[in-house]
């Protein structure tokens, strides 16, 4: 009876450890989360270079180790969670499932080995990518991250797109670099014309690489040169931008309590 209810309290000790690793500040926690940051980089950059590695014949191991953290990853991450079963349905968590499954099956689902760098995007969101910012008081370049993420993101999802179902020698694209430099070309509408894509579903491609192209430069343009302003979420309206020295909400006059990166 005492080992059985041991278990219990032993699966909340754990969840409880792992919440104060993930979220906490505390100079372990702290050191944790880096270590956690570099292992994603580093799977992430398997992720970019995966066409390059596929033809290797060690990539299939490497492939299984990536989905081995990749498993720990979501696990521990499930635990750390006050709601496992809301953080289950998280748009961010569902992607990361799919990633594991194209791990597990690269044979079968090969063809969608290029939304693998969605992992990136999901980091950004979880928001894993940005404390160290907080670690070094600066935070207040979070959006412009976020931009740049979001950017680097979409060209490596459509230069993998573009690869896996437009690579011919007749269409100019035999292998990453190319399909990397027709989504550069397309996105900053250079439109050298030397590599395009065959056929009217590679017109329409063309089409939406650049308008989605174009709207997230200039969201990362904006996030750059605009005035510079705070996230801070007003408790009365929801406003969630604000001047950085800003008392007052600017849109219900709610007084605000900014906190302030600098030491």
């Amino acid at each position: 009876m005492s080992e059985e209810a041991s278990r219990p309290q032993g699966l909340a000790h754990l969840r409880s450890t792992l919440r104060l690793l993930y979220h906490g500040s505390s100079p372990t926690a702290v050191r944790f989360q880096f270590a956690v940051l570099l292992v994603d980089l580093a799977i992430i950059g398997f992720f970019i270079f995966t066409p390059l590695l596929r033809d290797r014949p060690s990539f299939i191991w490497l492939d299984m180790a990536v989905a081995a953290l990749l498993v720990v990853d979501l696990v521990t991450r499930a635990l750390a969670s006050t709601d496992p079963v809301r953080w289950l349905k998280q748009p961010t968590s569902l992607v990361d499932i799919f990633i594991l499954i194209t791990l597990l099956l690269p044979a079968w689902l090969a063809n969608f080995g290029f939304l693998r760098i969605l992992r990136l995007w999901t980091l950004s969101k979880s928001g894993v990518l940005w404390r160290p910012l907080k670690k070094f008081h600066l935070t207040r370049y979070r959006e412009q991250g976020e931009a740049i993420v979001n950017l680097v993101t979409f060209l490596f999802v459509v230069s993998g797109f573009v690869l896996t179902f437009f690579g011919s020698p007749d269409s100019g694209i035999e292998g990453y670099v190319d399909a990397l430099y027709f989504t550069v070309t397309s996105v900053t509408t250079t439109g050298y014309g030397d590599v395009t894509l065959p056929g009217t579903a590679g017109k329409l491609t063309s089409i939406a690489v650049m308008i989605i192209g174009i709207s997230l430069f200039v969201r990362l343009a904006t996030a750059i040169f605009r005035p510079k302003k705070v996230f801070f979420p007003c408790p009365q309206c929801g406003l969630q931008r604000h001047d950085t020295d800003a008392v007052h909400c600017k849109a219900c006059g709610h007084v605000l309590n900014i906190p302030n990166d600098e030491e």
